[in-house]
């Protein structure tokens, strides 16, 4: 349905990168939410009304909730649509991981009420009444819910959306909870045992877990996680594309929402080459970047020594020595400064947040390692972290 509606809602629909084409689904698989969530109250309010069943009662107003949800996933992809201003040069983007943020703390407060009152139905038990009506109704809310979950993980995992991906959680969650009212109440009309109260404290429990991973996948942009390896991979590509670049460090992806994305890296140059048509070239790449991944690039030029086998032999040592130490580590910027009593080893070393030794020891070894075989070596170690 969400891809017809796509087709004759939204122009140029497959080119989901452009910013106004990834509003126009966000607000359309929004506004389909809402009303597939309302009418599923409706069917199931009745139904609990009818049946007298605590669990539907409470998985009636538990997709209420999800439209008031969804009303706020639309509000966030509105808000993130706006344009920068002076006091918010980046955008606003990161207003949809807010609304994710929101859509959560919803799905927790929603669960936690669910189990409230279920616990008050286990306190004073009752077998509700069972109809083909009250079944057919949450047999379609299972489907409908199944079928909500699809195609936000889809749209949500196409638009890189946290707040569509946690939609989706929610709609997978209230899916297995109608499925479990659907059973107790099935169970309780043909054995007279009311598990009425016991089966909507699982809604209630399910609900709250999916409210605690739909908040991690909204908190985890916000603080600032790495990014997608397979986006790193493609700045690495089109970037080592050029001939003139050698290699590149000191990559940092900095994320203002989907759509507003900003990197800076270190390329590497050779020493040798004509500084004007290098500076050419890495303005070049910093367009394709924008051009081809979206995003806006920031380039600082390296050169190194590539042709001076001394600086390279001692380089190969030096790498050798942080290969015994730890796998993980590498360097760059690596040069050689002579004087008339000692010789200045000079190079960056990027170390894994997960390295256990601190800064200053890892500093330390390598210094070690290195005077072992030279006495008169002197080293000069800035320690790097990996952002990505």
């Amino acid at each position: 349905m969400i891809k017809l509606l796509a087709k004759l809602f939204i122009q140029d629909s497959p080119e989901v990168e452009k910013p106004k084409v990834r509003q126009a689904y966000g607000v359309l698989c929004g506004a389909v939410g809402i009303f597939l969530n309302v009418l599923l109250f409706a069917g199931k309010f009745l139904a609990g009304l009818l049946s007298g069943s605590i669990a539907i009662t409470a998985d009636a107003f538990n997709n209420l909730s999800d439209a008031g949800a969804s009303l706020v996933t639309l509000a966030g992809f509105r808000l993130a649509s706006q344009k920068p201003d002076p006091e918010h040069p980046f955008g606003h983007g990161r207003m949809e991981y807010v609304s994710g943020l929101v859509v959560a703390m919803l799905i927790l407060l929603m669960g936690f009420e669910l189990g409230k009152s279920a616990i008050e139905r286990i306190l004073a038990p009752l077998t509700p009444e069972v109809s083909p009506l009250i079944l057919a109704i949450l047999g379609v809310s299972v489907f409908v819910k199944g079928y909500m979950a699809l195609y936000n993980y889809t749209y949500g995992k196409k638009l890189n959306s946290a707040a569509m991906k946690a939609t989706a959680t929610d709609s997978i969650s209230d899916a297995v909870a109608t499925g479990v009212v659907l059973i107790c109440t099935l169970v309780s009309h043909f054995t007279g045992i009311s598990l009425d109260g016991y089966c909507g404290l699982g809604v209630g429990v399910l609900v709250f877990w999916a409210g605690i991973r739909a908040a991690k996948e909204t908190i985890d942009p916000l603080l600032g996680q790495a990014p997608d390896p397979a986006f790193v991979e493609k700045i690495k590509q089109t970037v080592m594309e050029a001939p003139e670049i050698i290699g590149i460090h000191d990559l940092i992806v900095h994320n203002y929402g989907p759509g507003r994305v900003l990197i800076s890296l270190h390329a590497e140059v050779p020493s040798t080459g004509n500084i004007l048509e290098l500076h050419d070239k890495i303005d070049l790449i910093e367009h394709k970047l924008r051009d081809t991944l979206h995003c806006s690039a920031v380039i600082h030029m390296d050169p190194v020594c590539i042709d001076d086998p001394e600086t390279q032999n001692y380089k190969s040592q030096v790498e050798g020595y942080l290969m015994a130490i730890d796998e993980r580590l590498t360097l760059h910027d690596f040069r050689i400064v002579k004087g008339p009593t000692h010789t200045n080893l000079i190079f960056d070393v990027v170390a894994p947040f997960a390295f256990k030794m601190s800064d200053r020891q890892l500093v330390k070894e390598i210094t070690r390692l290195v005077q072992q075989e030279n006495p008169n070596f002197y080293t000069v170690i800035e320690v790097d972290k990996q952002y990505y």
